[in-house]
């Protein structure tokens, strides 16, 4: 990336923080355009550290002219820019298809009239749906199951088409669920968190059975980067790190680790269409030399201890 100039939507959110970061510290030399719209998970507060070395636009990716002005120059775009909440999407799902289907588009076009050079769409797992056995391959049928997920498969196969139909270079990650610093507090560690250290109910979905793959955002954006500079056209790459936990069991090692007691678990109604379990083969992502760094129970200490002693960044929206 020596050299380069790249976009990365989203950039102000969880991921896209933490993905500009890593860009900087690994390729110093690479100019970064970030554009953002802002909404309530996009927080300026989350590149407060970096602001000088990036330029930042506030913008969204449906507006052709923020696109068209944030492109400009960029030989790669990273999109992280995403409604990317499940019960929100439940509750509004038009919100998802216009940023999630209709954002990927604007984007697309603006890169194909640019020539850009390589495009990379973050996708999720849950495009997959659900699986009680065995883990998703890259070649497996999309079955998502939720107005969230649907807009994320119809993002990203919309993008794919890009590349049979345009010859656009455009590589799409799909992601395990991800943990770390600076995640918005309305998803689960960051919730149970902020809940142990207010002394309130721990809310878990029916039994607390539902298992998810854990993996830590630092892995995942070195991950990225390598597929933004190792991946082929076309290429699909799942990302995960077998760190496959069912929610009980991460509600349980939170309160252990605050030293409070078990009984603030509080067992809610569960949600319409609530997979039970994602799995992810990698196989793909480790051929191209990437493997897990965080051990889990290492990265959610880490990550406990860090909305401990970043109060003020989650006190005034949790």
């Amino acid at each position: 990336m020596k050299g380069k100039r790249l976009l990365v939507t989203g950039g102000a959110g969880f991921i896209g923080c933490n993905f500009v970061r890593h860009m900087l510290k690994e390729h110093p030399d690479t100019e970064i355009v970030v554009l953002d719209k802002l909404t309530y998970a996009g927080r300026l507060e989350n590149l407060e550290d970096v602001k000088s070395r990036i330029e930042f636009v506030k913008g969204d990716i449906c507006d052709k002219e923020a696109v068209k002005k944030t492109t400009e120059g960029c030989d790669s775009v990273v999109n992280f820019a995403a409604e990317s909440h499940v019960d929100r999407s439940i509750a509004t799902p038009e919100d998802f298809v216009r940023t999630d289907v209709l954002g990927v588009f604007t984007l697309l076009e603006e890169a194909r009239r640019r020539d850009v050079k390589k495009f990379v769409q973050i996708s999720t797992d849950e495009v997959y749906g659900s699986t009680e056995l065995g883990s998703f391959s890259e070649k497996d049928v999309l079955d998502p199951s939720s107005p969230y997920s649907a807009s994320k498969a119809g993002g990203e196969l919309l993008a794919r088409s890009y590349v049979r139909t345009y010859g656009l270079d455009v590589m799409v990650t799909r992601s395990s669920n991800n943990y770390g610093p600076y995640q918005y507090p309305e998803k689960l560690i960051p919730v149970l968190v902020i809940k142990a250290l207010r002394n309130q109910p721990l809310p878990i979905y029916g039994k607390g059975a539902n298992v998810r793959d854990w993996l830590h955002v630092d892995d995942n954006c070195r991950a990225i980067d390598i597929v933004l500079s190792k991946g082929k056209p076309g290429d699909i790459v799942n990302i995960g790190s077998g760190n496959e936990v069912p929610n009980i069991v991460i509600a349980k090692l939170i309160l252990k680790h605050l030293k409070k007691p078990e009984n603030l678990i509080k067992f809610v109604s569960d949600r319409p269409g609530h997979d039970f379990r994602y799995s992810l083969n990698w196989d793909r992502i480790r051929q191209l030399g990437w493997k897990p760094r965080v051990r889990f129970e290492d990265g959610l200490r880490e990550t406990v201890d860090w909305y401990l002693a970043n109060e003020a960044w989650w006190k005034p929206i949790a």
